[in-house]
């Protein structure tokens, strides 16, 4: 008799949770299907009334305490009047599902659909609504604490551990690695000029990217995808916004100018509800760095997830030319 092989990674089928959705949160004429397999594994849900976001976690990358916190820090968005996706509630009363797939217990939570699009080219308008609400939804985590864990991002976390993780993927590349390690030292000495304790720190995004929001015809804002939200200094989730205006501007989708000009009024709008101090936006580009670190390190750790499509050799070598010119531009030490 055969016995189930060690699975790494499944794919759950979309038929199936379809029907399994539906009858647990009550949904008429469900369809489900497989939008894309990332961090975790992602499915569109539509129904009668409408559509939501299933997504489907790995243990190993997010235990089911992890989920509770992040499904509770959207709660609490939610309920203090911040414009998120938050986790519906089942029939009996459960936002996180369990499925017994092949490698093991996978945990699921569906979350509302947000409406409208992603905007890459954004009206001054739209800077002053996603000024207005990162600062609103900042004010609501900066007071806030979960029950459960939550990654925290700090030196340690973004610059230091990622490095040992990168490490043996660039052994040939010394170059690449030696100045990763070079320009870390220094950048941790210059976090480490600041007076970090009287900086914002709460719960980020740390994704602040457009691609993690939706603007409707109203321009109204919803932003979704929390998955590596966590405790850091608030600033992470401008400086990763700003990362927005690095890549559209190498790109060379806008100038330099009207970039500079558009993450200024972003600036002015998030301080008309939450203060930022000079020397938090003097530091701030240099989280950059920690950033670019942090992501790498996930990716060097998870690559196989994604049938190595894109994580190579080549990938390593521009990733590290990315930074070089991300630091030359923003970041002089």
């Amino acid at each position: 008799m055969l016995t189930l092989f060690p699975t790494q990674y499944s794919t759950l089928s979309s038929k199936h949770l379809g029907t399994y959705i539906g009858e647990k949160y009550g949904f008429l004429k469900v369809s489900c299907r497989f939008l894309l397999r990332g961090v975790s594994d992602t499915y569109v849900i539509e129904h009668a009334e409408g559509k939501a976001i299933l997504k489907i976690y790995r243990e190993s990358h997010r235990s089911l305490d992890e989920i509770k916190g992040e499904v509770e820090l959207l709660a609490i968005l939610k309920s203090g009047g911040g414009k998120v996706a938050e986790a519906l509630i089942d029939l009996e009363g459960n936002t996180v599902q369990s499925f017994q797939a092949a490698e093991g217990i996978r945990n699921g939570v569906v979350f509302r659909y947000a409406l409208g699009k992603n905007v890459y080219d954004f009206t001054y308008e739209q800077l002053e609504v996603l000024g207005r609400e990162m600062a609103f939804n900042h004010k609501i985590t900066s007071q806030t604490q979960l029950h459960y864990p939550r990654q925290e991002y700090t030196i340690e976390t973004t610059i230091d551990r990622p490095l040992e993780v990168i490490k043996p993927f660039l052994l040939d590349f010394q170059e690449e690695y030696q100045y990763l390690e070079e320009t870390a030292k220094r950048v941790k000495q210059k976090i480490n000029s600041y007076d970090l304790q009287s900086f914002s720190y709460g719960y980020c995004h740390y994704d602040y990217l457009p691609k993690n929001f939706h603007f409707d015809e109203h321009n109204t804002i919803t932003v979704f995808d929390y998955d590596f939200a966590g405790k850091g200094l608030l600033m992470n989730d401008i400086m990763t916004f700003m990362m927005h205006y690095f890549f559209h501007t190498t790109l060379n989708r806008i100038s330099y100018e009207e970039g500079d000009r558009h993450f200024t009024l972003f600036i002015e709008s998030y301080r008309k509800v939450k203060a930022i101090s000079d020397q938090e936006l003097e530091l701030m580009p240099y989280l950059g760095f920690g950033f670019w670190l942090f992501y790498l390190g996930f990716q060097c750790e998870n690559f196989d997830d994604w049938s190595n499509t894109f994580f190579s050799s080549r990938y390593l070598q521009d990733r590290v030319s990315i930074i070089k010119k991300y630091m030359g531009r923003y970041c002089p030490l």
